[in-house]
């Protein structure tokens, strides 16, 4: 525990999955001093993909995580908004707390659009329980943004009988995470679903009745939810000296220290060095929050092992179970693992003949051995990776 020698108070700045899953690791690493979570949320911490399907299909009120955090001497100073920073002291909107370490886990705020009051989103507990009470059956919704929470919302939307548009500036679903050629074959879901999409415009403004889109054309619905996008949640550390990039993202090194002593972050407020993609990453998904939670804990408790594993997030939509493991934006060949006409297939990337990353329909078997060898940077027989009667680790070259 050489790096807490002499600490006998941590405070983890937020209440989702790193933040949890940092405080457990530490308790679970041996160490004995003060752990306290501070979020601004007045609910226990919870799990935020259950929000999308079980909580907005009615199936629960609540995903808190199953832990006994008073058992495990886990202080959960609730309700507390950060505010500012400065050495070995949080500011709250609640008073300052004193501190001998720090993990910075605010996570991520979503975007909104410009005088968009009346607006739904979903990113919180509330936020999950407000919309389902709108998702009555022949209840018009609009959604904006066909990202991963967009299909998600407009999936169980469906379900419950709602009539559905949404609309998306991109060129087709999933805009920025995917190439626009496999973002179109998505599309054909949401018309399979009922779905009315529109890409390709922007909506200039909400209005009582709905919205009005960038080229003119008007969408009557009862409620509108927004799903944009998400930025870190760090604005409350402007003047801290902890250093953010462009994007707001808190920047780390390897074990996930800021440049500030005694100060670490961890999930999605986070830009990493990772040495696998050759650039930071800011990654914005389950895995990546209850990953570097963990590890943050272990850097806190000595670790030199750096954080770099291979980026993985998965969305349940339209019946679909889509996987996606590693990073594609430098690949230099994509194959083709069966055909999108079928009701499951693959899509791998190459960079210089070995897997940098995957896309999966339906094939979960194809995503866990795609990312054994994108983690090792295994060259792949081309021929034996593009036929899908083949399992991915048998095309090992």
């Amino acid at each position: 525990m050489a790096e807490l020698n002499g600490t006998d108070r941590v405070l983890i700045a937020g209440t989702g999955m790193a933040g949890a899953q940092c405080a457990l690791a530490l308790r679970q690493g041996g160490f004995r001093g003060t752990v306290a979570l501070v979020g601004d949320e007045p609910h226990r911490p919870y799990d935020r993909p259950p929000l999308s399907k079980d909580v907005l299909l009615g199936k629960s009120d609540s995903t808190a995580f199953d832990i006994d955090w008073e058992q495990l001497g886990v202080e959960l100073l609730l309700g507390r908004r950060a505010t500012g920073l400065e050495p070995g002291v949080l500011h709250t909107d609640a008073g300052p707390l004193a501190h001998d370490a720090l993990v910075i886990a605010t996570g991520a705020e979503a975007v909104t659009l410009p005088a968009a009051a009346g607006t739904r989103m979903l990113r919180t507990l509330d936020d999950a329980l407000a919309l389902r009470a709108d998702l009555t059956p022949g209840t018009r919704i609009a959604l904006v943004g066909a990202g991963w929470i967009g299909a998600e919302t407009a999936t169980v939307a469906r379900q419950l009988g709602c009539h559905v548009t949404v609309v998306e500036a991109g060129p087709a679903p999933l805009p920025g995470a995917l190439p626009a050629e496999l973002g179109a074959l998505m599309a054909r879901w949401y018309a399979d679903a009922g779905v009315d999409l529109r890409c390709g415009t922007g909506v200039a403004a909400v209005e009582p009745a709905g919205l009005l889109l960038a080229d003119g054309s008007r969408i009557d619905a009862d409620h509108v939810v927004v799903g944009i996008g998400a930025r870190p949640a760090t604005r409350w550390l402007a003047g801290s000296g902890v250093a953010l990039d462009a994007a707001g993202a808190v920047l780390v090194d390897e074990r996930l220290r800021t440049g500030a002593p005694g100060v670490w972050a961890a999930g999605d407020c986070t830009s990493y060095p990772s040495h696998r993609s050759g650039t930071r990453l800011t990654v914005q998904h389950w895995d990546h929050a209850l990953q570097s939670g963990a590890a943050a804990a272990a850097s806190l408790l000595g670790s030199d092992t750096p954080y770099d594993p291979v980026p993985y997030f998965w969305s349940e939509q339209f019946g679909r179970m889509v996987q996606y493991a590693g990073r594609h934006a430098d690949a230099d060949e994509l194959l083709w693992r069966g055909s999108p006409e079928e009701p499951s297939w693959s899509v791998l990337w190459l960079r210089g003949g070995a897997a940098v990353a995957l896309l999966a329909v339906d094939r979960p078997r194809d995503l866990n051995q795609a990312k054994r060898l994108i983690e090792r940077g295994t060259p792949l027989d081309r021929a034996r990776a593009a036929d899908p009667a083949v399992p991915l680790k048998a095309a090992a070259a």
